[in-house]
């Protein structure tokens, strides 16, 4: 599990593929032979620069430490016909669910989401043309060759969206990071301010003969979609999800209020992307234990009335995790009715 001050999700770097090497003038030079044709070589092509999704890593934070990555350039033509040498490749080592963009045009260049996976960023330039391509019925010795093709670097984007079976999704303060590190054993740091967490965090159910990767997604607020607090930062991350799990602090026992946080979310989702909307999710109230037990009782049947398949749990409760577990099992892990 990465620490807040070693995760990074998104860096800027510059990459530059290698230039296209020089084709050559020459001519053949033998003895006996006065008047040898041309022989000029090809230049080599440039190196590629490449991006490769590795299973080993979890973050971006290396390229924070590096961010001018460049490929060999293809070598000149020589003699003899001989090409150029061709650049040597670079990889550039991401995370599976890393995105690359052009810094300025925002183009999505690739991504990659299976282990060594592998997109091209950017292709090396083109080899010259020795003179030897040159030669015709009317001109025996040209001196004539063209060089290869130089390729302009440019600053791209890499972008982690982490990929998770279910997003705990919410406002902050819900009791996301509780639930993850009891449901889970997972450690993510929390505490009672705005945004408690920076980033997310990962952790594994464990079923009988099945796994489920929760993340837990920082929280948001009203006005995410538009960027406000943490925003587009953490809502790209519940693009990756495949579920949902909707909490809800349910301990200030108003059912307007509830029903009104319930909805904030919702609608930041809908404005950022109306396709979040169709992933399979979970409403989940928490906090019920901080209720006096009629409390629980009238709210829980107030809340079913309009959310019924909803789950009521105390995340610090054992016992109220069991039953998320079943429902969980039974949402995420059983395949959809068609």
């Amino acid at each position: 599990m990465a620490k807040n001050n070693t995760f990074l999700d998104h860096v800027k770097i510059f990459i530059k593929a290698g230039d296209g090497g020089d084709g050559h003038v020459g001519f053949r030079r033998e003895r006996y032979i006065p008047k040898g044709g041309p022989d000029g070589g090809d230049g080599g092509k440039g190196g590629d620069i490449y991006m490769v999704a590795s299973k080993h890593l979890s973050t971006l934070l290396d390229y924070k430490k590096k961010r001018h990555h460049k490929a060999k350039n293809g070598q000149p033509g020589g003699t003899r016909q001989k090409n150029g040498a061709q650049g040597a490749p670079v990889y550039l080592k991401v995370p599976p669910g890393t995105l690359a963009y052009h810094a300025e045009s925002q183009e999505k260049l690739g991504e990659v989401f299976a282990h060594d996976e592998t997109c091209l960023l950017q292709k090396g330039g083109k080899g010259g043309l020795g003179n030897i391509h040159f030669k015709s019925s009317v001109n025996q010795a040209p001196q004539k060759a063209t060089p290869g093709k130089t390729v302009e670097g440019m600053w791209i984007y890499l972008e982690l969206k982490i990929l998770a079976d279910v997003g705990i999704i919410g406002l902050p303060n819900a009791g996301k990071s509780t639930l993850l590190s009891h449901i889970t054993k997972a450690k993510s740091k929390s505490a009672d301010y705005p945004f408690t967490t920076i980033h997310p965090f990962l952790g594994v159910v464990h079923f009988k003969d099945q796994n489920l990767i929760l993340a837990d997604i920082p929280g948001l607020i009203e006005g995410a979609s538009e960027g406000i607090g943490l925003g587009h930062d953490f809502l790209r991350h519940i693009e990756r999800a495949k579920n949902l799990i909707h909490l809800i602090d349910a301990s200030c026992n108003d059912l307007e209020q509830i029903v009104k946080n319930y909805h904030t979310i919702e609608s930041e989702l809908k404005a950022y992307d109306p396709s979040l909307l169709n992933k399979r999710s979970l409403i989940v109230f928490n906090k019920m234990d901080l209720l006096a037990i009629k409390e629980q009782e009238k709210l829980k049947v107030a809340l079913k009335k309009k959310f019924s398949e909803a789950c009521f749990i105390s995340a610090n409760t054992p016992e109220s995790l069991d039953e998320l577990k079943e429902k969980m099992q039974e949402q995420f892990l059983k395949p959809l009715k068609k």
